[in-house]
């Protein structure tokens, strides 16, 4: 078990002792704290990495002293760094690293989210996370089981449904050509792109190869409300809710969203990268 790991089944530990020290069961708790009774059994099961807001609500919610909610504070900002080294969440495992990430969509209500090189992950099929997972398991040497991984990617496609969100997606054509996996997969994943333009919830825009882009399309990055940005590198994932890093991304985003094409282009698009592997698929 790695530090990491350590961390997050002791922070599961303490959150569990102070829920039972207060009387509730799971389920009383999730309902006090509006929360899914699966999250309060994420956390106390080291599943998901509980943030500051969370230690900060289950702290109120079981009337924590305030050492304890310091303590709490404490321990969650020790497993947010080790969670950003790519060392760490490679051995938490890549269905953990997944329930992580669908902590953070659950909180959020806004997404715009740019990706230059890889299918964005809210809109991958099963069989190409498949192929993502594998080079993640290869690259990093991630642990974990890819049935589990996968599955929980595809349950965090369940948010894209939700009426109360909005989803503002930007990738260049480049991305859709970055081949990942075998061309059956691929012509897959660019029908199920294909199918997400025609959700209410969706906007999937597509910058052509002949449209100039704006600036260097350097790493992807992933804007929650006007609250924070992820930025994953090769090494680390970088989060930050400083105010002018929140608004320089949103300037980047907006830049990018000019020269995409959204609606019937897009689809356009998407179509001539699929028919083009179908093509490949005959040969």
């Amino acid at each position: 078990m790695t530090s990491f790991q350590q961390a997050r089944v002791e922070m599961g530990i303490r959150l569990r002792q102070l829920r039972e020290t207060a009387g509730l069961s799971g389920k009383e708790l999730a309902e006090l704290l509006d929360w899914q009774p699966s999250k309060v059994s994420r956390l106390e099961n080291a599943r998901q990495s509980a943030t500051d807001d969370d230690v900060s609500a289950w702290a109120a919610a079981v009337r924590a002293e305030p050492e304890e909610l310091a303590e709490l504070k404490e321990r969650a900002a020790a497993i947010e760094l080790r969670r950003s080294d790519w060392r760490h969440w490679a051995h938490s495992g890549l269905a953990a690293s997944q329930e992580d990430v669908r902590g953070q969509e659950a909180r959020a209500t806004l997404f715009r989210v740019f990706e230059p090189g890889v299918i964005i992950g809210l809109l991958q099929t099963a069989e190409y996370a498949r192929h993502v997972f594998l080079t993640l398991k290869r690259e990093y040497g991630a642990t974990g089981e890819l049935d589990a991984a996968v599955r929980v990617r595809m349950q965090r496609q369940e948010i894209l449904y939700d009426a109360s969100r909005t989803f503002r997606f930007i990738m260049p054509e480049a991305a859709l050509r970055t081949k990942l996996a075998p061309s059956q997969v691929m012509q897959g994943q660019m029908d199920r792109l294909l199918a997400v333009t025609t959700l209410p919830t969706i906007e999937l825009g597509i910058i052509p190869f002949e449209q100039q882009h704006p600036s260097v399309p350097l790493t992807g990055f992933w804007l929650f409300d006007n609250d924070q940005v992820l930025v994953p590198t090769r090494s680390k994932e970088v989060r930050t809710s400083e105010r002018q890093d929140v608004e320089f991304y949103a300037r980047v985003f907006d830049e990018y969203h000019k020269v995409a094409v959204c609606g019937e282009e897009a689809r356009s698009v998407i179509m001539r990268v699929n028919h083009d592997y179908a093509k490949q698929s005959q040969l």
